[in-house]
């Protein structure tokens, strides 16, 4: 749910499209279908799961969203033309604080997600990444370095095209350098993936096995999502995430000032369906 909250708060530097807002617009149903896919609720689970995926959303859509809509009207009445890319690293930072907030409200109620998990629910998530990470291995390790930045770059640009329309062939051509010119590493991507799958297993385990207090429980969530974050102290992955996020912002920094009129009507229009939904949602939750 935090991964899907935090693509919100990260519209300026593309990681976000359509699906994204819809499956907010819906995100209580979203939220426990994606969960139950992992674990496969028992019935006596549905109902207090139910629960606090509608609190997490009524506090968030209460509480937030209006934040979120100062945000993207921010970025939706700046200059195109003389965005920088640490203009765009400021707002994954605050993408990332907004992340914290999440967590951190969140923390409790997945504590007593994790505390009521049986063993085979834990081999059902177990499962679930091994399924997962074969796919990633079937799209992402798939033939030589030519053919992962093309597979990279078509998905960059159906992102883009949500967010600004079509491209000329002389904007495609600069935009396909910028994107070859990111870090390429989909192995280590796989293999710090694996970590955060294992290191999550590792802990529901011992929490199953010691039954902690709801307490110390969302107090070691709480350092799983920290030490995901900062990769688990792993210098090599640290170094590849900067160096990506880095190129990202030059990426997206490039796409707006080359913008035309029209393909900036285009964001400015799409920016503002984000704002309309973020204050329906809004009034909605506070009426």
């Amino acid at each position: 749910m935090t991964k899907r909250l935090l693509i919100l708060g990260l519209a300026s530097m593309l990681l976000a499209c359509s699906a994204a807002r819809i499956g907010y617009n819906n995100g209580e149903t979203v939220s426990y279908w994606w969960l139950n896919s992992y674990v496969d609720f028992e019935s006596e689970q549905k109902p207090w799961v139910k629960q606090h995926i509608d609190e997490l959303f009524a506090w968030h859509r209460k509480t937030q969203l209006r934040e979120y809509v100062q945000l993207v009207s921010r970025i939706q009445h700046r200059d195109l033309s003389t965005v920088t890319k640490a203009d765009l690293l400021g707002d994954y930072d605050d993408g990332r604080t907004r992340l914290t907030r999440i967590t951190e409200r969140a923390a409790p109620d997945l504590a007593d997600l994790a505390l009521s998990l049986t063993p085979a629910q834990i081999a059902n998530i177990d499962e679930k990444f091994t399924k997962n990470n074969d796919k990633f291995r079937k799209e992402y390790l798939k033939g030589g370095t030519a053919e992962r930045q093309e597979f990279r770059y078509k998905k960059m640009m159906k992102q883009a095209e949500y967010w600004f329309g079509n491209f000329s062939r002389e904007q495609e051509t600069r935009l396909r350098a910028l994107s070859d010119a990111r870090p390429l590493n989909n192995e280590l991507m796989l293999a710090e993936r694996m970590q955060r799958q294992k290191e999550l297993i590792a802990m529901l385990r011992k929490i199953h096995a010691e039954k902690p207090s709801r307490d110390a429980t969302a107090t070691m969530i709480r350092k799983y999502v920290a030490d995901t974050i900062n990769h688990f102290g792993n210098k090599q992955q640290q170094a590849f995430a900067d160096a990506t996020t880095e190129a990202n912002a030059a990426l997206v920094a490039e796409m707006m000032r080359m913008a035309t009129p029209e393909q900036k009507r285009h964001f400015i229009n799409t920016l503002q369906d984000w704002v309309s939904d973020f204050n329906r949602l809004s009034a909605k939750a506070s009426s």
